[in-house]
């Protein structure tokens, strides 16, 4: 059956599982959002590096290749002979188509803001080769003539313009490349701002984990505490029951040792000694002594059978098992008006004589015990039982008596600690009521089979007492 502290406990697991596994789940995505975060910076970074790299290094072989192509137009220009002047026009034109190879190839890096920037130095560099072209074709006077004014007005000014374009696209690809690495900065000031919040949100998460889990560690070791008192208790507890219950034993073997030495042992004695006499008769050949003897002794076995009987019903009446629990009742209740007196009322409502036997049981002990208490030590002259079936599957029954009472608090001997422990065995509680003076009231309750486990819900040791005064 489920209690409440199963549903506790397991509600309890839940919790744990649920906020560690959760504070695991947080660290392992805390360390691969970190990972994951670190990768992808890495790999921009790397990108960035990358693709600036390779700008620069097509910005210097263009930069290198305008210095170079103006060297060689200017050998050019200056050569005295033919043969020179035809090789270093061979590798002003070789240097030119690798210049021109190289500016298409940077067009396809560059990026938006340099655009402008890139068309004029392009619009420079074509007006430089073309002012260049109609040279190449002089003839040795021409060049010593034409040379030295043309590569100071056309040469070199062009070539330098073209190269401080280059270096301003150079400018550019720099204040990009730092502009970008600015975003990579902040984006590390970024992860780790959110780095930082799921730190705090972590160690928050555990330090609540942590407390609550030492909260319920400290419940569960006073629980733990509770509970081994209790069993001290209980252990106490049973080994004075244990004495009590041996010594009610010897006191019912005492009672019923006297019972036999007294009514049967005696009748006994004298039916031998009716029996001699009976002999004594016979042999002297008397018969109406003989039959007078034989009377008596017949009298005196019938009532050494009634007085074993009488004990054989007192330890477990028969009727119980053969009639049911109410003849059995209504029996004890005639024999307890017969010896003490005392007027005996017994009353049912429902159907009582389908209950199982350890319920039959159990109220037949209870009545008999309340009765007895009610007779012996009470004083009352006037006993009513009621047993009833209810529409809830519960059986109540009450023993109220005009006794003088007493304290339920303070006077729980033996008789009412076996009451409850018979009550409590079937899931029920005994209620005691009482006041000095005005009788008292023994009820209880016993649920039916099927409603309750009662070996699971109530320990033997542990019986609940409900008790009440003053309300007689």
């Amino acid at each position: 059956m489920i209690t409440d502290q199963s549903i506790r406990g397991h509600q309890t697991r839940i919790l744990l599982w649920g906020g560690f596994g959760g504070l695991v789940l947080l660290m392992a995505v805390l360390g691969l959002s970190a990972l994951s975060f670190t990768s992808q910076i890495e790999v921009r970074q790397e990108r960035l590096r990358k693709d600036y790299v390779e700008r620069d290094r097509a910005l210097e072989k263009l930069r290198a290749g305008i210095y170079i192509s103006g060297t060689y137009a200017r050998d050019y220009l200056l050569a005295d002979n033919d043969v020179m002047a035809a090789a270093h026009k061979a590798a002003f034109l070789e240097v030119q188509r690798q210049i021109e190879s190289e500016a298409v190839d940077y067009e396809h890096l560059v990026r938006p803001n340099e655009r402008a920037v890139f068309d004029q130095f392009g619009k420079e560099l074509r007006a430089y080769m073309e002012a260049l072209g109609p040279a190449l074709g002089w003839t040795a006077a021409q060049r010593k003539t034409l040379g030295p004014a043309f590569i100071e007005t056309e040469v070199l000014p062009r070539r330098m313009l073209t190269v401080d374009l280059a270096d301003r696209i150079h400018e550019l690809s720099e204040q990009q490349f730092d502009a970008n690495s600015q975003e990579v900065r902040d984006l590390f000031a970024s992860f780790r701002k959110r780095l930082g919040w799921l730190l705090v949100f972590t160690l928050g998460t555990g330090i609540l984990l942590a407390g609550f889990s030492l909260w319920r560690i400290f419940a569960l070791e006073r629980e733990t505490v509770l509970r081994f008192q209790q069993v001290l208790a209980a252990q106490n507890e049973l080994k004075r029951l244990s004495g009590e219950l041996i010594s009610a034993q010897e006191d019912e073997r005492r009672r019923i040792s006297r019972e036999l030495h007294d009514e049967v042992g005696q009748v006994l004695s004298a039916i031998m000694l009716g029996l001699g006499n009976l002999r004594a008769a016979l042999e002297n050949s008397d018969a109406v002594e003989a039959l007078q003897q034989l009377q008596l002794v017949q009298d005196m076995t019938q009532r050494n059978a009634n007085v074993v009987r009488n004990i054989a019903l007192l330890l477990r009446p028969t009727m119980l098992d053969d009639l049911g629990l109410l003849p059995a009742l209504k029996w004890l209740a005639r024999e307890a008006s017969r010896t003490s007196g005392i007027s005996i009322d017994v009353a049912t409502e429902g159907d009582i004589e389908d209950l199982p036997e350890d319920h039959r049981t159990c109220i037949y002990r209870v009545v008999q015990e309340a009765v007895h208490n009610a007779s012996r030590h009470a004083g009352a002259r006037q006993i009513r039982i009621r047993v009833q079936q209810t529409g809830d599957f519960r059986i109540r029954v009450s023993i109220q008596d005009d006794g003088k009472g007493f304290e339920p608090a303070k006077e729980v001997g033996m008789g009412i600690l076996g009451m409850g422990e018979r009550i409590a065995r079937l899931g029920g509680a005994i209620d005691l009521a009482s006041e000095r003076g005005k009788g008292s009231i023994v009820s209880f309750e016993l649920p039916l089979p099927g409603e309750t486990d009662a070996a699971q819900t109530t320990s033997p040791l542990r019986t609940a007492y409900k008790i009440s005064s003053g309300r007689l």
